[in-house]
């Protein structure tokens, strides 16, 4: 083989493939409403379809591409399509792409300011306005004594929370030492199982989470909180942390934030706020009250890849003090030292998650705000509430049907009142006929159907279109059974 042989794609190869790359996902859109839109195959049968040998020499672009359409899409549930309503959305937009292909070609690794100053730089900025936009307290704002961070996910976003939460309440010294096993933290039993999942990451351990109670709508009760704080400082605990939902996933439900607030001050206790899809809705004036009490808040995180139109990842993770998420997760070895990091004057994000590695995620989130404006993002939230309210009217129109939580945004959960076994069929018959997608809960132990309006391009015939299919396969279940 010749020592200057070359196998890199060359820049006008790329020029001439990206375009095309570009027409396959502008088409890719045009035609999604032709695909099912949960996956049909099944278990191991995308990787039986898949070459066995490790291809030895190159291959062109023009066939792997014939593999995706052919290989690939089968296994694909298009999370895209405005025909899904299942769990909560992962939504993008065309300017969200063009920002996530820039991020690619530049490549950075923006584990700290010195490492590209423009990648840290626009996240503040951007993240600085995100707090305007939403209203947020002023002390989430790089000019008080917090800031904002882009983390992959939510749950990225509470385990950094808990993390703090519980070097802030041993002054420092579980980093040293480890958990002994005293310290408690506090959730509602329908908060996210990714709380669960922290507080096992973080030593704090799965029986030292307690599972506060909630009332009929579905959000934790402030005096059980109490209540249970009271019974743990008795027993020789240290309550270190609350997470409240702002939108649980199985209902929506909105935690009384301000309540549970007061309790936390009262004891010192951190408390994190997660509004991982609802919190976008803050965008819009009239929905703000969302947020009530969230200057109580230590820690808060929204995600805009489930409702702001920016492709995943993409979580705003915020402290009120970054001083305490600083020192909980610093480090600095000899080869990271440099001369602006040790001036003080400039954030390193390498200190604000778990992580050292970073990629330049504001870009997309940049060009989405500039794109849509925000006069841009209320139009869509808004419709899409305006879309949810009209299916939950016509649920409450239908005798063989009842709503089984209350529906205070985009997510509606409604169930047949034939009981569990015909709610699972009629899930079960939408989902295989490709026609659109939904995804249950359990709520006061029985199957509740979840439909949540937050894809980009869902308009009113596709809501109209589900509730009409629904209709059809309750009637072809037949009548209504007691029991359930």
């Amino acid at each position: 083989m010749p020592a200057d042989k070359n196998f890199h794609m060359t820049p006008g190869e790329f020029r001439r493939y990206g375009k095309a790359m570009v027409d396959w996902i502008a088409d890719y859109h045009e035609r999604i409403e032709s695909f099912p839109v949960m996956s049909p195959v099944k278990p191991g049968e995308i990787r039986a379809s898949l070459p066995k040998a490790v291809p030895q020499t190159g291959e062109p672009f023009e066939g792997m591409m014939k593999d995706v359409d052919r290989l690939l899409l089968p296994g694909i549930t298009h999370w895209q399509s405005p025909n899904f309503f299942a769990f909560f959305p992962s939504n993008n937009s065309f300017p969200s792409v063009l920002g996530e292909m820039l991020s690619a070609g530049l490549a950075v690794q923006g584990m700290m300011w010195a490492t590209s100053p423009a990648c840290t730089e626009l996240e503040t900025h951007v993240l600085d306005w995100l707090v305007e936009m939403l209203a947020l307290p002023e002390s989430f704002s790089s000019s008080s004594t917090g800031g904002g961070v882009i983390q992959d996910t939510a749950s990225s976003a509470s385990l950094c929370a808990l993390l703090a939460a519980r070097e802030r309440a041993t002054n420092f010294a579980t980093n040293e030492r480890g958990c002994d096993g005293r310290l408690v933290a506090y959730t509602s039993s329908q908060a996210h199982s990714s709380i669960e999942k922290a507080a096992k990451i973080a030593g704090i351990g799965r029986q030292n989470l307690r599972s506060i109670g909630v009332d009929d709508r579905f959000a934790m009760r402030p005096d059980l909180l109490a209540a249970q704080i009271k019974q743990d400082i008795s027993a020789g605990h240290v309550p270190c942390f609350v997470c409240a939902s702002v939108g649980t996933t199985s209902s929506n439900a909105i935690d009384p934030v301000r309540e549970i607030g007061r309790i936390c001050r009262e004891h010192g206790i951190w408390l994190h706020v997660d509004a991982a899809m609802s919190g976008t809705a803050a965008i819009c004036p009239e929905f703000r009250w969302v947020h009530d009490g969230l200057e109580l808040a230590d820690s808060y995180a929204f995600n805009p890849h489930k409702w702001m139109f920016t492709n995943f990842d993409c979580d705003c993770f915020y402290v009120a003090d970054r001083k305490a998420l600083i020192q909980t997760l610093s480090i600095l070895p000899e080869y990271l030292r440099n001369q602006a990091t040790e001036s003080g004057a400039v954030i390193d994000y390498r200190d604000w998650h778990i992580q050292l590695g970073r990629r330049f995620r504001s870009l997309k989130l940049w060009f989405v705000i500039r794109h849509y404006g925000v006069e841009g993002l209320r139009h869509h939230i808004r419709r899409h509430i305006e879309l949810a309210q009209q299916f939950a009217s016509w649920v409450r129109e239908d005798d063989r049907f009842e709503l089984a939580a209350p529906a205070p945004l985009n997510l509606v959960c409604f169930r047949h009142r034939g009981g569990d076994e015909i709610n699972q069929a009629l899930m079960d018959r939408l989902n295989q006929s490709g026609d659109l997608y939904l995804t249950h809960t359990r709520l006061n132990d029985r199957i509740a159907l979840r439909l949540c309006v937050g894809q980009t391009y869902t308009e009113l015939r596709h809501v109209e279109h589900a509730w009409k299919r629904i209709r059809e396969e309750a009637s072809i279940l037949g009548g209504t059974k007691k029991g359930n």
